[in-house]
């Protein structure tokens, strides 16, 4: 009996022996395991997550770059908070032009330069009955309209003065320095040119009513000072007609005995033509009292009229511009607003109309804000006809241009000058 226990004791211990080493088999080293099961079902996942975690933040900062510029488009600013502010000797006051990165105020008996942080960088004496003003980059001539004295600058201070013989109608001036100016005597018109020094350069353009090219009315220089634009009104047949004329001073208009490369004639109907001026290379544009004319100059030996705007049923009230941009106001016929604002690429394409009601007296746009104002109040619109802005000043305005930040702007006056932060 003893013997069969000690047999069932034994076939008891190797059922158990033969379980543990069954068991064992399932924690064996991982060298003994197949390829496929070499990774844990947790680690492959946390390759996959590594490798798509770059990917995730660059969606997430363009989401939220995408969000942030909505944002900025559309939000709409509701107060505002002085910068900092100055007071300003009055004197004369003309106007202010943006000059470089800041402003050119000038006045009957001189010009300051202020930058944006209400700092005058220099300032120049001169004497003028009429100043009239022109700007190019970093290059400005103020002359005396009717009178003779020229005042070449540039964003350091005076670079050069010149007098001419004849009074003054109107000037230009290019990027580089160079001069044209109209002046007139009792017969005809002539059109001088001038080095950035005031020296006189050995060009001119004659042109008198009765001839063939008539009167000139307004000129714009390009930026390099090789290209001229002018608008001119001439008589044929008894009636006054208008004329848009380019000339090319460089190499490729030496074939033209007066350089003239391009002409023009009735681009409008029964309008003159009192401005002109280029934008952005190669484009140029000419206003008439009902509409805009869009130029190329691709082509230098053969400008082309690439676009026409007619607004000749409504009454345009302004007209202002940029190098990429041209903005006409005009008087609303189709809707419940009183006035409708255009917008053009330099190429004629149309941005914008944007229908709002605002006694403004003048109109600029700086960027991509077109920014109406009076005395007392302005009003901002965006290039996509959002409202960002609309408030009162306690101070007489002269000009609103945009300040040091994207929700800043610099805003002058005859006597006073600040930045105000938009909020």
């Amino acid at each position: 009996m003893s013997d069969i226990s000690s047999m069932s004791r034994e076939s008891k211990k190797q059922r158990l022996r033969s379980q543990v080493i069954t068991s064992n088999t399932l924690y064996s080293s991982p060298s003994n395991q197949a390829p496929d099961d070499d990774i844990p079902h947790s680690a492959q996942q946390k390759s996959i997550l590594r490798k798509l975690l770059p990917f995730l933040i660059i969606t997430i900062l363009v989401l939220a770059g995408v969000g942030y510029l909505f944002y900025r488009q559309f939000y709409q600013y509701t107060g505002t908070d002085i910068i900092w502010q100055i007071s300003l000797n009055e004197g004369s006051l003309i106007g202010y032009k943006t000059f470089g990165n800041n402003v050119l105020k000038y006045t009957k008996d001189g010009a300051s330069y202020i930058d944006n942080k209400g700092k005058t960088i220099w300032t120049e004496s001169y004497e003028m009955k009429s100043p009239i003003a022109a700007v190019n980059g970093d290059f400005a001539v103020i002359a005396d309209r009717q009178g003779n004295h020229i005042f070449i600058c540039n964003t350091e201070g005076k670079v050069g003065e010149s007098v001419t013989l004849l009074p003054i109608t109107n000037v230009s001036v290019s990027g580089l320095g160079l001069v044209a100016v109209i002046v007139e005597d009792s017969t005809s018109s002539f059109i001088y040119f001038y080095r950035k020094d005031g020296s006189n350069l050995d060009i001119s353009i004659r042109a008198n009513m009765a001839g063939a090219m008539g009167y000139p009315l307004d000129l714009s220089l390009s930026k390099d000072g090789t290209q001229l634009m002018c608008s001119f009104v001439h008589l044929e047949n008894g009636e006054l007609k208008e004329r848009v004329a380019f000339y090319n001073f460089a190499e490729v208009g030496k074939n033209e005995p007066t350089r003239m490369v391009g002409g023009f004639d009735e681009v409008f109907k029964n309008t003159l033509i009192p401005r002109v001026t280029y934008m952005q290379e190669p484009y140029s544009c000419a206003f008439g009292g009902n509409g805009m004319v869009f130029f190329s100059s691709r082509n230098l030996t053969s400008p082309e009229m690439i676009s026409q705007v007619s607004l000749a049923e409504e009454n345009i009230k302004s007209i202002f511009y940029s190098d990429d941009y041209v903005v006409a106001i005009v008087r609303n016929n189709m809707g419940d607003q009183e006035n409708r604002i255009e917008v053009f690429r330099a190429d004629g394409k149309h941005v914008l109309s944007k229908e709002f009601t605002y006694d403004y007296t003048q109109a600029d746009i700086d960027g991509k804000w077109i920014i109406l104002y009076n005395d007392n109040s302005c009003r901002i619109f965006n290039l996509s006809g959002v409202e960002k802005l609309a408030v009162d000043f306690d101070f007489p305005v002269s000009k609103i241009r945009k300040g040091r930040y994207p929700n800043s702007l610099i805003v002058m006056g005859p006597q006073q000058m600040q930045e105000i932060k938009l909020k």
